[in-house]
């Protein structure tokens, strides 16, 4: 959701300077914290007051209104509000990179190569979609480009940030960090006003499809099953009886064989035991 998503603590240049013209009390602030969990799942700790402030501050101004309560009292005057997306997407932050934790990869490649018949990936938190092309550039390197019948699916509760995958543009830097082969291979890039830029190529992004979708909604718009799952690096910011619900309705999602893997800071033994550890934050689902 995200979700791939963390919420970390700021750099010092994010609220420096910050003009305090606006209102946060103690309560707005606990209100928040209560809004955002039942919202997304996500855990806000106390030292997260001024990283609040100066994310949602930018919602107050658009509003023009100079008082946190009056905001949030106009956004549970109307659970359909889409200012609801936008109190979302301005209190998550969307950390990744291509092939982050790296060793993730190798494995789902030979997984993928194991397997027979259509072939079906998950990234349950994909931001804005490195994580997911990273999957389609593993797959169709394993496959020796025989991808007609594989797709990876991607969600994330942040629609923002989907709307980034989906145009599948990304700074040059950010994409630099690939070996030339797969630079050349997955990417266009940009000339004229589009220097510094690097695109997607149509080849990979057709075998992404994207969705938004909330991990902590009643239904969720995806249907199984699945070869492999990722969910990394946002389980960490739910509390354990949401972090259980999840891995709960994860489970029949995958084939018996099927794979999920994990963030490197998240550890799922403790919380069920629908599945076991097979490796490195890699999990296969009990049989």
């Amino acid at each position: 959701m995200t979700q791939s998503r963390e919420v970390p603590t700021p750099e010092f240049g994010e609220w420096a300077g910050v003009e305090r013209d606006l209102e946060l009390t103690d309560a707005d602030f606990a209100r928040i914290r209560q809004l955002i969990y039942l919202r997304a799942g996500i855990v806000l700790a106390e030292h997260k007051r001024e990283m609040v402030y100066s994310r949602l501050a930018k919602r107050l101004r658009h509003h023009g209104l100079v008082r946190f309560a009056d905001y949030l009292s106009r956004l549970e005057g109307n659970q359909a509000s889409p200012e609801w997306e936008a109190f979302t997407n301005a209190l998550t932050t969307n950390l990744t990179a291509f092939f982050r934790e790296a060793h993730h990869f190798p494995l789902l490649a030979e997984h993928a190569r194991q397997r027979r018949g259509p072939l079906r990936i998950w990234s349950a938190a994909a931001s804005s979609g490195e994580e997911a092309y990273s999957i389609a550039m593993t797959l169709d390197e394993a496959l020796d480009g025989r991808t007609a019948n594989v797709e990876v699916l991607a969600s994330d509760i942040d629609t923002e940030a989907l709307a980034r995958a989906r145009a599948g543009v990304y700074a040059l830097d950010q994409v630099r960090k690939l070996d030339e082969a797969r630079i050349k291979r997955y990417f266009q890039r940009g000339r004229g006003r589009q220097e510094g830029l690097a695109r997607v190529r149509p080849e990979l992004m057709s075998m992404v499809r994207f969705l938004p979708l909330n991990l902590l909604a009643p239904s969720w718009s995806v249907e199984g099953p699945f070869d492999a799952i990722f969910c990394r690096n946002v389980m960490i910011y739910f509390d354990k009886p949401t972090q259980a619900r999840i891995l709960e309705r994860f489970a029949p999602l995958l084939k018996p064989d099927g794979l999920l893997f994990a963030g490197h800071s998240e550890n799922f033994s403790y919380i069920t035991d629908t599945f076991r550890l097979r490796g490195q934050t890699v999990y296969v689902r009990r049989t």
